[in-house]
């Protein structure tokens, strides 16, 4: 944290809340503005705490990898600080088709959080404040100000600025939950923020309420580690950083993760037990994540099953804590006890720290634009679980993109938006704008219709040169990404002026055909190429080859995707004006009219993917526009 104000009573970018959102918003604008001059604070309740890891320690996995590739592709700070502080690295689907593999990282959630702050540090036009949040303010319709208390003085404060970014995470009128026990607060130790939500109400938003939650920590000396499955890391390691030297990687000590599960008696127990469940006593009211539910939720909607898997993560290379991943709840103390205690090689487990389930207010996301700015009140922006996603990588890829716009916003330039072909940010904003979340959204492959195209080994090649041109990439990053693009050039040339002998009877064909066939996987290309006098160490190397691998296997598909992308392009740019009344529209049907008042879609392509909107809607609109 710096020790000083740069300018008392105004700053050009304000930030709220220190989460992994508050983080890459944060830097995004303070790597914006330093050639300018210009500054940015970032309001959180306790400084010490910017970055830290809220339930699981580990960044990454499937399409989430993918995200925290492309946040790094576009200069922000997640890849690096996994880079630095993580205990275990994988690629998640391995043996599957590269569009659906995504890398992962335990972190030494500790480390991680120290580093976050480390990195942030190094902005000297960036100021980290210690405070809650007492009020939004607006004049002319316009974001103006954000009046703040100093938890350190309890004096309070007044910052004026043209550009806010709202970052609460889990914390606004946040209230947790193990079993009947009930504390308000945003996570574990840390106070609930209540006035935001009044401000948000009094500026017009419509909000929302979710819950998410968290599992048991326990005691790694009480588990008999002996007894279960080992899950080991990749036995070479691959960054998420571009800018990771590879030599110096890892940089900590590697640790094993462990496989346990839960069993039939521990089913009956939760079953038996029901009443005593926030979730199920009418306690808790709102959604939780469907996709990462609580092992109660598992137990009641997939009832033949007899055991559910849990893995057991190391949080810290410093302490003895274990994550058990796959049995969040919000069950009473007593019954987690007993669920642990009857999981292998847990019989002698002692908890460290009860799971818990924690609601909180979000704003309807139909009310910003896929820039991350509100259409109430320009100047605002609002990214990560406020928007109703759940999720490290989600939140982070809003704040970077909030960052930018927010940067843009000051300058009168356009806002910028990633397409749905661009980025699992841009899957991620739209399906946000387009689709009411009825649970904390979380992003999957599956969610991209393009994903041969988003494929964590080509972020660099697709976003970095994007990145740049929005000012977002350095000289160091834009000098690695040049490279490596004269590295895959050399490949390439060498592939295709060079034959490959296919058996002993001397019949030979182009390198660049052979490597087009599915049978040649990047592990053989490597070790074939690996030999070659002809090619430099850069173009050998093994993370190259893969990527013009699947460029070359999934040519076919690939060419189809681009046409698609091509096809959808005009409709998909075509703006729509944000005060359109569509009621006064002749010829468009009701229930059209009402969705996209509601949503007020920002392009044509907005529009389309909104539920309820035809074709034949949207031809109504299009003729209207074009009067």
């Amino acid at each position: 944290m710096n020790d000083r104000l740069i300018h008392p009573d105004s700053y050009d970018i304000i930030v709220i809340g220190g989460g992994h959102a508050g983080a890459e918003a944060a830097w995004a604008a303070a790597n914006l503005l330093k050639g300018q001059g210009g500054t940015v604070a970032l309001i959180t309740i306790d400084p010490a705490k910017v970055g830290v890891m809220s339930c699981n320690p580990a960044i990454g996995g499937l399409a989430k990898g993918q995200i925290v590739r492309e946040i790094d592709a576009l200069g922000g700070l997640m890849g690096t600080a996994i880079d630095n502080t993580g205990i275990q690295f994988r690629i998640l689907n391995l043996s599957k088709g590269p569009a659906v593999r995504g890398p992962r990282a335990q972190a030494d959630k500790y480390l991680y959080a120290a580093e976050v702050q480390r990195l942030l540090a190094t902005r000297p036009n960036l100021d980290i404040l210690p405070g809650t949040v007492d009020e939004l303010h607006a004049e002319d319709g316009r974001i103006s100000a954000v009046a703040y208390t100093d938890t350190t003085t309890n004096k309070q404060i007044t910052l004026t600025s043209r550009a806010i970014i709202l970052t609460t995470g889990t914390f606004m009128r946040g209230l947790m939950h193990t079993g009947e026990q009930q504390t308000k607060g945003g996570r574990v130790g840390e106070d609930a923020a209540y006035p935001i939500s009044d401000s948000l109400i009094k500026l017009g938003f419509d909000l929302g309420r979710l819950k998410t939650g968290t599992p048991p920590r326990l005691d790694a000396n009480t588990i008999d580690f002996a007894s279960l499955e080992i899950q080991p890391g990749d036995e070479t390691p691959v960054p998420f950083s571009d800018l990771t030297d590879r030599d110096q990687f890892p940089k900590l000590k590697q640790l094993p993760c462990y496989m346990t599960r839960t069993v039939k008696s521990s089913h009956d127990l939760i079953l038996a037990n029901l009443e005593r469940a926030p979730m199920y006593n009418g306690q808790i009211e709102t959604a939780g994540p469907r996709y990462c539910p609580s092992i109660e939720d598992k137990v009641v909607r997939f009832a033949d099953r007899e055991s559910h898997n849990v893995f057991l993560e190391p949080e810290s290379l410093s302490t003895n804590e274990i994550y058990c991943n796959g049995i969040s709840t919000s069950l009473p103390a007593d019954i987690q006890q007993q669920i642990v205690n009857n999981m292998p090689g847990c019989e002698n487990a002692t908890i460290l720290r009860h799971g818990y389930a924690v609601e909180y207010d979000m704003v309807w996301p139909h009310q910003i634009d896929a820039t991350t700015m509100t259409k109430i009140v320009p100047g605002l922006f609002l990214a990560g679980q406020i928007n109703g996603t759940s999720g490290y990588e989600e939140a982070a890829g809003q704040g970077l993109l909030a960052g930018l716009n927010a940067f843009r916003y000051l300058q009168g330039e356009d806002l910028f938006r990633f397409t749905r072909d661009q980025s699992y940010i841009g899957v991620l904003m739209d399906d946000l704008v387009t689709k009411t979340p009825r649970e904390p959204y979380r992003m999957f492959t599956s969610r991209a219709e393009f994903r041969l195209l988003l494929r964590a080994d080509n972020t660099d090649f697709r976003l970095t040169p994007l990145g740049r041109d929005l000012g977002l990439v350095d000289d160091r990053r834009n000098d690695a990404l040049q490279n490596k693009l004269a590295a895959r050039n050399e490949l390439e040339s060498y592939l295709s002026n060079h034959r490959i002998d296919l058996d002993s009877s001397g019949s030979s064909i182009p390198m660049i055909n052979w490597i087009k066939r599915h049978d040649v996987s990047p592990a053989l290309a490597a070790e074939t190429l690996a030999a070659t006098t002809s090619l430099s160490e850069a173009g050998r190397d093994p993370n190259l080859i893969a990527t013009v691998i699947a460029d070359l296997q999934y040519e076919g598909y690939i060419l189809r995707h681009r046409r698609e992308v091509e096809k959808l392009a005009a409709q998909e740019h075509t703006d729509i004006p944000t005060a359109i009344d569509y009621e006064s529209i002749t010829g468009l049907r009701n229930e059209a009219a009402h969705t996209l008042n509601k949503f007020k879609p920002a392009t044509l392509g907005q529009a389309a993917r909104l539920a309820g909107v035809t074709p034949a809607d949207l031809m109504v609109v299009s003729v209207a526009l074009a009067k």
